[in-house]
C-alpha cells in the first residue's frame, strides 16, 4: 500500500503546477482522477513535439510534456461547461477527499464547482486552488504564467551573468521553477490539511499562488536584501554568500567547485597545489574571500587552465571538497548514482510496451512509491470511473451528447 492509499483526489487542473501536485499525490498512493476536456484534454497534450513513439517508432501525438506530470493518474473526459457535466463532477467530488483546480479566480463558481458549493455537499473536502496571483489582491483575476512570475518575483534579477559580461542580463531558469515549486508547496498543504482533518473531521480551502511561492523561495537572497537593504545582483554561476562556489574552466571544459566553509577551502588549496593560499589575509575566511571575490576568482581561474577538468575533479574529490562536472541530460541520466537510485523507470503504455519516465525522488521504507499507471491517454478511464456513479444507460446518453468521452 502507498502512504496515501485510500484517499481520492479529483484533479481539475491542467498544464504544470496543479498536475505536478496531483502526480506526487498519485505516486504516494492516492487515487487521482484527472478530469479533462473531451476531444482536446489538458493543454499540454498538444505541447509537442517531441511526442512519445510507439513500439514501431512512429509518433503517437502523446506529448512528452504531458507525460512528464501525469503518471499514476486516471483520465476522465467530461465537459464541465455543461450542466450535465457539472453534475457528474459534483458527484465525483462527493466521493473525493481532495479537489485540485487551477482555473482563473472565480471561474468555477459559475459552474457550481467552487469550494463554497462543494464543501456544502462534502464538508470533509479539502479544496486546493492554484493560481498565478492568489484569490485576493489587485491582480487576483489575472492568469499567471511561470515566465512572468519568475520575472515579477525577483528570480530573474538574481539569475544570469552580470550585465557587463558577455551574455549578461536577466535569465529565466531552464525549467518552470515557480510552477514546480508551487506544485510541491501545494502537496505539503494538502497533506497537512488531511492530517488536520483527522483531528477536526473537517476539510478546508487552500489558496496557493505562484507569485507567493516565488517570493517565499527567494530564500537567502531575499533575506540578504532584508538584512542589508542592498538589492542583490546577478552572479552568474557564482554564489552570493560563499567563495569559491562557482564554475571554473579547465583546459578542456568547465567544472564546478562548491567550497562551503573555511576548512574545505584549506583542503581545496592543498589538493590543487596552492597550500599557502589560505595564509593570505585576503583569503583566510569566507568573509575575506567575498570582499576580494575578483582576486581569488582570477587567481584560481588562471591556475585551473593548466589541467583537464577530470584531473581537477579527481584531485579535489579525493580531498572531500564538493566538486563535479556539468552534465547534459544524457550524461545526467547515465550517471552511476542516478542509475543506482532508479531514477528512470519503465512503465507499460497502451501504445508503447516500455515507456521510460523519470521516477519519484521519494524513497520510503514501508510504503514505497509504486509505478502503477503510465500517463493516461485522454478519457482512458472514463468508463471505469463513471460507472461507479452512473448507470450504463446514463453514461451512454452522456457519451452520445459528447458531454463525456
Amino acid at each position: 500500500m502507498g502512504a496515501l492509499e485510500g484517499f481520492r483526489v479529483l484533479d481539475l487542473s491542467r498544464v504544470l503546477a496543479g498536475p505536478w501536485c496531483g502526480q506526487i499525490l498519485a505516486d504516494l498512493g492516492a487515487e487521482v482522477i484527472k478530469v479533462e476536456r473531451p476531444k482536446r484534454g489538458d493543454d499540454t497534450r498538444a505541447w509537442g513535439p517531441p511526442w512519445m513513439k510507439d513500439d514501431e517508432g512512429r509518433d503517437t501525438h502523446e506529448a512528452a510534456y504531458y507525460q512528464s506530470t501525469n503518471r499514476n493518474k486516471l483520465s476522465v473526459a467530461i465537459d464541465i461547461a455543461t450542466p450535465e457535466g457539472q453534475e457528474v463532477v459534483r458527484a465525483l467530488a462527493l466521493e473525493s477527499d481532495v479537489v485540485i483546480e487551477n482555473y482563473k479566480t472565480g471561474s468555477l463558481k459559475k459552474y457550481g464547482l467552487d469550494y463554497e458549493t462543494l464543501s456544502k455537499l462534502n464538508p470533509k473536502l479539502i479544496y486546493c486552488s492554484i493560481t498565478g496571483f492568489g484569490q485576493t489582491g489587485p491582480r487576483a483575476e489575472e492568469p499567471g504564467y511561470d515566465f512572468i512570475i519568475q520575472g515579477m518575483g525577483g528570480l530573474m534579477s538574481v539569475t544570469g551573468e552580470k550585465d557587463d559580461l558577455p551574455g549578461g542580463g536577466p535569465q529565466k531558469l531552464g525549467i518552470a521553477f515557480s510552477d514546480i515549486t508551487t506544485g510541491l508547496y501545494s502537496t505539503i498543504a494538502i497533506q497537512a490539511a488531511l492530517l488536520n482533518r483527522n483531528i477536526t473531521g473537517l476539510g478546508q480551502y487552500i489558496d496557493m499562488a505562484l507569485l507567493d511561492v516565488q517570493i517565499a523561495t527567494l530564500a537567502n537572497q531575499g533575506m540578504n536584501y532584508l538584512a542589508s537593504g542592498k538589492v542583490p545582483g546577478r552572479y552568474g554561476n557564482a554564489h552570493a554568500n560563499i567563495v569559491p562556489y562557482q564554475v571554473f574552466k579547465a583546459c578542456d571544459r568547465d567544472f564546478i567547485i562548491a567550497c562551503g566553509n573555511d576548512t574545505q577551502f584549506i583542503q581545496l588549496c592543498q589538493a590543487i597545489g596552492l597550500p599557502e593560499l589560505p595564509n593570505d589575509p585576503k583569503f583566510t575566511r569566507n568573509a575575506d574571500r567575498i570582499k576580494h571575490r575578483e582576486d581569488i576568482t582570477d587567481l584560481l581561474s588562471t591556475h585551473f587552465a593548466s589541467k583537464t577538468a577530470d584531473e581537477w575533479v579527481a584531485a579535489i574529490h579525493a580531498a572531500k571538497v564538493p566538486v563535479g562536472v556539468i552534465n547534459n541530460l544524457e550524461q545526467a541520466f547515465e550517471e552511476p548514482q542516478v542509475v543506482e537510485r532508479k531514477m528512470l523507470v519503465d512503465m507499460p503504455h497502451p501504445q508503447r510496451q516500455h515507456l521510460k519516465v523519470i521516477g519519484s525522488p521519494i524513497k520510503m521504507s514501508r510504503t514505497p512509491i509504486e509505478y502503477k499507471r503510465a500517463p493516461p491517454m485522454l478519457g482512458q478511464h472514463t468508463d471505469e470511473i463513471l460507472s461507479r456513479i452512473l448507470s450504463k444507460s446514463t453514461l451512454d446518453e452522456l457519451k452520445s451528447k459528447g458531454i463525456v468521452e
